[in-house]
């Protein structure tokens, strides 16, 4: 009881940190817009710079966090995680000029560990065999943020437009506040491990994750490479779609909507029955087709219920970083989770620091009045072809894992 009672909490954090997320994202191209009296393809290209930097400041940060929470535990990792967005947000809604939006963001990627502390706690009281299915929770919490959070963004950003800011804010401070009184402590204080500047980084991090593992380098490689093809939704998905299909605010946050729904199922429920009865190899590889065949279906979509068809489609795309997840955290010792989990959010930063911009730019290219040819869909197929990279070195490195150390029936 007290396991599963910790499980539901981790839940609950990301599921309202994702909240949170899911309000800004249908309005805030048209933030930047009104800010930066820019129209949408300059806005696209500014937020890509944006979302760069917050992840310039994660890839500093999350190894340094990371350690800290093998050193004093995850508790205070993620409370101050959840405050650091709050800051966030509040600045975003209060922002005069594009100057507050990018202090915003330097505060919250210098705090947002939230996914890879979460990650950590739940790799704390998880048996290795059931982590697949545990972390698919953090992705259901994460679909579940994208039903709701979208939909009530685009309703709150008919009101005003800093009004959904000021609701992420509210969010995040409360959630603080709650994990305050109820979150416990994860890492039993025999498998915490000194503090070790040195190894506060994600380089020295990797080399000394690779002495526990010969995998562990691949299948970080393969969640970079990943997280660089899923990170153009974030990054130019509503763009794509003010662009290709004439969607509004509102629009936007239904589509957003769906795309939650279909990682919720995949992630909470697919995810349980595929890890245990055809493995992970096999979780990803199905998700990996499904995302390049979503990202064809975007491009020739003519009708709203093929654009509709093409988000359920992707949805399949939530077995890759649950199932990868799972297998590379049962490749390092317990004293060594928040280590790899920071490390692991330190090469996906990267991912996010290239991936906005060289989207972003993608897009510009192909879109607006100049463009020739205008294909807005091109930043999805350059992401699907990275997809299909991240495959290749998944299976390069899941081949040296003994067919056993696959989650089979629970």
């Amino acid at each position: 009881m007290p396991q599963r009672a910790s499980i539901s909490f981790v839940f609950a954090v990301v599921l309202i940190d994702m909240l949170g997320f899911g309000i800004v994202i249908p309005v805030l191209p048209q933030r930047i817009m009104d800010l930066g009296h820019m129209p949408v393809d300059s806005a696209a290209v500014y937020a890509g710079w944006l979302g760069a930097g917050y992840a310039a400041m994660q890839f500093v940060f999350a190894p340094i966090v990371g350690n800290l929470s093998d050193r004093f535990g995850r508790r205070p990792v993620l409370l101050a995680s959840l405050l650091g967005f709050g800051i966030d947000y509040a600045m975003m809604g209060f922002a005069p000029t594009l100057a507050w939006l990018i202090a915003g963001r330097v505060i919250a990627g210098a705090t947002g560990a939230s996914y890879s502390a979460a990650y950590a706690y739940l790799a704390d009281i998880t048996p290795p065999e059931k982590r697949a299915a545990s972390f698919g929770l953090m992705g259901m919490a994460f679909g579940f943020g994208f039903i709701v959070g979208p939909a009530i963004g685009g309703l709150l950003g008919t009101i005003g437009p800093r009004v959904p800011f000021y609701a992420a804010a509210g969010l995040a401070f409360t959630n603080f506040l709650v994990g305050l009184v109820v979150l416990r402590e994860s890492l039993a204080p025999e498998h915490r491990r000194p503090f070790d500047p040195a190894r506060a980084n994600a380089f020295a991090a990797l080399k000394a994750l690779k002495g526990q593992s010969a995998t562990v380098l691949w299948l970080i490689a393969a969640l970079g490479v990943w997280q660089l093809a899923h990170i153009v939704y974030p990054s130019i998905w509503s763009y794509f779609a003010i662009e290709a299909y004439g969607f509004d605010q509102r629009q936007i946050g239904l589509a957003l909507a769906v795309v939650g729904i279909s990682s919720a199922l995949v992630q909470g429920l697919g995810l349980r029955w595929v890890a245990p009865h055809l493995g992970e190899r096999v979780a990803v590889m199905l998700g990996v087709v499904a995302f390049a065949a979503s990202a064809v279906l975007y491009a020739v979509a003519a009708s709203i219920p093929m654009i509709y068809f093409a988000i359920v489609v992707g949805g399949l795309q939530g077995f890759i970083q649950p199932s990868i997840a799972a297998l590379n955290s049962r490749a390092v010792d317990a004293a060594s989770q928040g280590e790899l989990q920071g490390a692991t959010q330190s090469i996906g930063s990267i991912a996010a620091i290239v991936g906005p911009p060289l989207y972003a730019g993608v897009f510009a290219r192909f879109s607006g009045p100049r463009a020739a040819p205008h294909f807005p869909a091109m930043p999805l197929i350059v992401a699907a072809g990275f997809a299909l990279l991240a495959l290749a070195l998944f299976l390069w490195g899941a081949r040296k894992l003994p067919r056993q150390a696959e989650a089979r029936a629970f």
